[in-house]
């Protein structure tokens, strides 16, 4: 059983369902990605499992027991890093890090000890004593992340940790949560960066409207689409319709159409050779024709029928 276990959660403000029947489970030394567009509700599943939101229906199971039963004693095993800044300007870096510790649980002695390895391990020794206030975003963000580890918590919930942020910042980020992995920590990480997603997580997620549409390794996902085979059509497509095309949706699905392109998965095992004659055959003039493996943007295009950046 993993170190996280999400069951049936249901959330609802009013008319608007923002945690539909979601369900899905986080094993110590994993990332799992949820991965959504802004509203999508990543951000309220991260509530629930906190416990700063009760769920209406539905269970957090932590280290195997159901959250509600001991809330004291699941938080003592989770971090978790907010999407918004979690931190004082006015202190420094390493008050900062004293500060959550003392509020962990932690004696003064150890959050002291605690937050000089943590400022080490975020390479930020050097402004340990500087306001926050004069930091950059992404230095901002490491010390964010550190006071969710005073503790060191087997479970860590991670919200958006990188929004925000120039690549060097956000590259040194993703390294240091690779790190926390190879120790054994679970985590839950949201993000509506595709690439975090594809290099980052062991399983993934992928959330819209409140629901978890597919869930599954980088791989598994993919092969939801034809696997190795999706094809990037370009042509006058502005009056086509591929459901006239006979015997079309027999052998191929439609991830994405535009005005000039078209992009579909084959369906079933069929050789890549034969699958390109099928779309030069079709009634439209083709122009060019790409082969390339589905991407995590290609899954969520056919799930939602929108690019996640839209």
């Amino acid at each position: 059983m993993g170190l996280l276990k999400v069951q049936g959660l249901f959330k609802a403000f009013g008319a608007i369902r923002a945690v539909d029947a979601v369900s899905f489970e986080v094993r110590p030394g994993e990332i799992y990605g949820l991965l959504g567009p802004n509203g999508a509700g990543k951000t309220t599943t991260i509530s629930i499992i906190s416990g700063l939101l009760k769920p209406d229906a539905g269970e957090v199971f932590v280290a195997g027991h159901r959250f509600w039963s001991d809330p004291q004693k699941a938080k003592r095993i989770m971090g978790v890093v907010p999407q918004e800044l979690a931190i004082y300007d006015e202190l420094t870096g390493r008050e900062n890090l004293e500060f959550w510790g003392r509020m962990a649980g932690l004696s003064s002695s150890d959050a002291k000890s605690r937050a000089a390895e943590l400022l080490e391990a975020l390479t930020l020794t050097d402004r340990a004593k500087d306001a926050v206030k004069t930091y950059s975003g992404g230095m901002k963000r490491r010390i964010n992340l550190g006071c969710a580890l005073l503790h060191r918590p087997q479970l860590l919930l991670l919200d958006e940790p990188t929004v925000g942020i120039d690549p060097q910042a956000r590259m040194n980020i993703l390294e240091f949560i690779r790190n926390l992995r190879a120790s054994g920590t679970a985590i839950l990480y949201t993000t509506h960066y595709l690439e975090e997603a594809e290099t980052l997580c062991q399983h993934i997620g992928i959330i819209d409207h409140g629901r978890l549409l597919a869930e599954g390794t980088l791989s598994e996902l993919q092969e939801r689409l034809g696997g190795d085979r999706v094809f990037v059509l370009e042509a006058d497509f502005k009056d086509a319709s591929p459901d006239a095309w006979d015997g079309f949706h027999q052998r191929f699905r439609v991830i994405q159409k535009t005005e000039r392109q078209l992009a579909v998965a084959a369906i079933g095992t069929r050789d890549p050779s034969e699958c390109l004659r099928d779309l030069l055959g079709l009634p439209v003039r083709v122009e060019n024709v790409t082969l390339k493996r589905p991407s995590l943007n290609d899954v969520f295009l056919q799930l939602t029928g929108r690019e996640l950046r839209e």
